[in-house]
C-alpha cells in the first residue's frame, strides 16, 4: 500500500472517530439536556403545588385563625395569640410542628383543637394547606436547633424564672395576657430543648418575648430545665370521641320560660352572674358558644349551643326573630364572641349581649356545664 493510501485511510479513520464522538457528545448532551429540562417542569410543578396549596391555605387562614392571630399573622388580634409570621418563629418551627399544634391545640389555653378528629372543622388537606400558607411567609433559612438534651438544673432555672419570666409567662408557664403558655403538653411534647434554647436566647423581635442573649449558657440550660418540669404530668389521657353537635332546633333554652331581665355594660355585655340566675329561674334565652365545635365537646354553658365565629352566615338564618335574648360567649373572653354579636347585631337581631367574663370564668364559678355525650371505645 503507498504512502498516499495509508495517509487516506488514516484520515478516514480519523474522521469516523470524530464522528462517533461528536454524535456521542450530542446524545450526552441532549440526554443531559432533557434531564435538566425534566427537573425544571418538576420543580416548577412542584412550586405551583405549593403555590395553590398556600392560596387556599389563606382562605382557611383568614377564616379560621385571623380573628385571634392577625390578617397577616401579625399576632395579638385577639388575648395573646402569637405571632405566627413572626420571622424569628418560622425560622426554628418546624411544619410537622405547625401541623401538630393547628390539629391539636393546646388544652388548657385559648388555642382550639382545630383538626376534625378532635370534633373541629380541619381535615388533613386544610391543616395542610394553612401550613403551607404559613411556609409562605417565611423569608429566612431554616435554622436547625438541635435535639440536645438539656444539661441544667430546674431549681435553679425556676429562680431565674421568677426573676426574668414569670410576669410575662405566669409563675408556672400557663400564660397570661401579656404572653403564650410554654407549659402545655402538646407545647412540651412537640419542641426540642434546641427549640427552647434558642428561643431563649434570641427571643422573637417584634413581639414582647426579648432576647437573653446576656445570660450565662448554663443559665439557659436551668431555664430549659425549669420549663420541661413545669408540664402537666402526667400528660391528658386520649381524647374521647364525640357526638356530633346537635341541629338548632333546641336552639332555645326553656321555650316556655319568661324573658330575662339583663342590665349590659356598656350596652353589650351581660355578667356571668346574671345568665346563671336567668338559667336558675328558667328564663327563655338562646346561648351560642362562638369557639371551635371541638371545644364545644369538651364543655361548654348548660344549654349552649355551638355557633363558631367562623360559621355565621350559614347558621344566622335558623336563629328566632322573636325578640328572644341572644347571648354569645368565647374563652378570649371577647374576641370570638363579640364578633358574633356583630355580625348579629349587623343582621338586625334586636336583643344580643356578650357574656363578659368569658367561659373560663364560668367554669370557676362552677356555674352549670355539659359536654358532648361520649361514644364509647370498641372493644
Amino acid at each position: 500500500m503507498s504512502h498516499r493510501s495509508t495517509a487516506a485511510l488514516l484520515a478516514r479513520l480519523v474522521l469516523a472517530l470524530l464522528l462517533a464522538s461528536s454524535l456521542t457528545g450530542c446524545r450526552r448532551a441532549r440526554a443531559t439536556w432533557r434531564r435538566h429540562t425534566a427537573l425544571g417542569r418538576a420543580q416548577a410543578h412542584a412550586a405551583a403545588v405549593r403555590a395553590a396549596s398556600a392560596q387556599r391555605g389563606r382562605g382557611h387562614y383568614l377564616r379560621y385563625c385571623a380573628l385571634c392571630h392577625g390578617p397577616n399573622a401579625e399576632g395579638y388580634a385577639a388575648d395573646h395569640a402569637n405571632a405566627l409570621g413572626n420571622q424569628d418563629f418560622l425560622s426554628i418551627a418546624s411544619s410537622a410542628f405547625l401541623r401538630g399544634a393547628i390539629t391539636d391545640g393546646r388544652p388548657g389555653t385559648t388555642m382550639s383543637a382545630w383538626g376534625e378528629a378532635h370534633g373541629g372543622p380541619l381535615d388533613d388537606r386544610k391543616v395542610n394547606d394553612i401550613v403551607a400558607y404559613l411556609r409562605s411567609l417565611s423569608r429566612r433559612p431554616f435554622v436547625r436547633v438541635g435535639s440536645r438534651r438539656s444539661t441544667g438544673n430546674a431549681e435553679a432555672g425556676g429562680r431565674i424564672w421568677d426573676q426574668r419570666c414569670q410576669t410575662c409567662h405566669g409563675l408556672r408557664g400557663e400564660g397570661t395576657n401579656v404572653a403564650t403558655s410554654v407549659s402545655s403538653p402538646n407545647f412540651l411534647r412537640a419542641v426540642s430543648d434546641g427549640y427552647l434554647r434558642h428561643t431563649i436566647t434570641h427571643g422573637r423581635a417584634g413581639t414582647p418575648m426579648v432576647a437573653f442573649n446576656t445570660l450565662p449558657a448554663q443559665s439557659v440550660e436551668d431555664l430549659v430545665a425549669f420549663i420541661r418540669s413545669v408540664e402537666h404530668v402526667p400528660g391528658p389521657p386520649p381524647p374521647p370521641n364525640y357526638e356530633p353537635p346537635p341541629g338548632l332546633e333546641r336552639l332555645v333554652i326553656n321555650p316556655e320560660g319568661r324573658a330575662p331581665e339583663f342590665t349590659l355594660r356598656e350596652g353589650r355585655f351581660v355578667s356571668s352572674e346574671q345568665v346563671a340566675r336567668a338559667l336558675q329561674e328558667g328564663r327563655r334565652m338562646v346561648i351560642l358558644d362562638a369557639r371551635a365545635t371541638s371545644d364545644w365537646s369538651v364543655s361548654h354553658i348548660a344549654g349552649a349551643l355551638p355557633f363558631p365565629f367562623y360559621n355565621i352566615e350559614e347558621m344566622a338564618e335558623r336563629i328566632p326573630r322573636d325578640g328572644t335574648w341572644i347571648l354569645a360567649y368565647c374563652a378570649c373572653p371577647h374576641a370570638a364572641s363579640g364578633h358574633v354579636v356583630d355580625e348579629l347585631r349587623q343582621r338586625r337581631f334586636p336583643r344580643t349581649a356578650v357574656i363578659d367574663e368569658g367561659f373560663p370564668f364560668w367554669t370557676a364559678r362552677n356555674y352549670p356545664t355539659a359536654h358532648a355525650a361520649i361514644i364509647p371505645p370498641r372493644r
